[in-house]
């Protein structure tokens, strides 16, 4: 068992997860191969969303998730197996997604399927992505009489 690459693999995923919540793109690319092939399937934003590059990726990433948007995801449960350069790995997640702008609150559970690949500069990158949905469910602030968002990193009048 390769534990030095399981470990490399699953701070890979953190990273994927923490860039990706605080909207740091060009790190959040980098955790992706150039031909990644991304396969995202949300109910929240209609039909999935299918990707076959690293800046497809972070182009959709940078335009969705943007003006004031919130997300946050939790991994855990990897199951990670290491063929050389190459690597398969399952993470149960969890989502939560405010969308001030149009008052909704997303949250959901699934399981990612990843393949990753280590590339010339010795660097793991998710090679391919894709997960499957427990389930989601979305919130409407106006159904939420008591729902004050206090605090948002991305909204000027609410950071700290």
């Amino acid at each position: 068992m390769d534990l030095e690459a399981i470990e490399s693999i699953k701070r890979l995923k953190y990273r994927y997860f923490r860039t990706l919540d605080t909207k740091k793109w060009d790190e959040f690319g980098d955790c992706l191969a150039t031909d990644i092939r991304a396969r995202y399937g949300t109910k929240a934003m209609g039909e999935p969303l299918h990707f076959d590059s690293r800046d497809a990726v972070v182009a959709s990433m940078k335009e969705n998730l943007s003006n004031g948007t919130i997300t946050v995801h939790v991994a855990q449960h990897p199951e990670i197996d290491v063929d050389g350069d190459r690597a398969t790995g399952s993470w149960a997640f969890e989502d939560t997604v405010i969308v001030p702008d149009f008052q909704v609150t997303v949250r959901g559970a699934g399981y990612y399927h990843d393949e990753y690949r280590r590339d010339d500069d010795g660097q793991w990158r998710i090679a391919a992505t894709e997960y499957e949905r427990l389930y989601e469910a979305v919130t409407s602030h106006q159904d939420t009489p008591s729902f004050k968002l206090i605090a948002n990193r991305w909204d000027p009048e609410l950071a700290h």
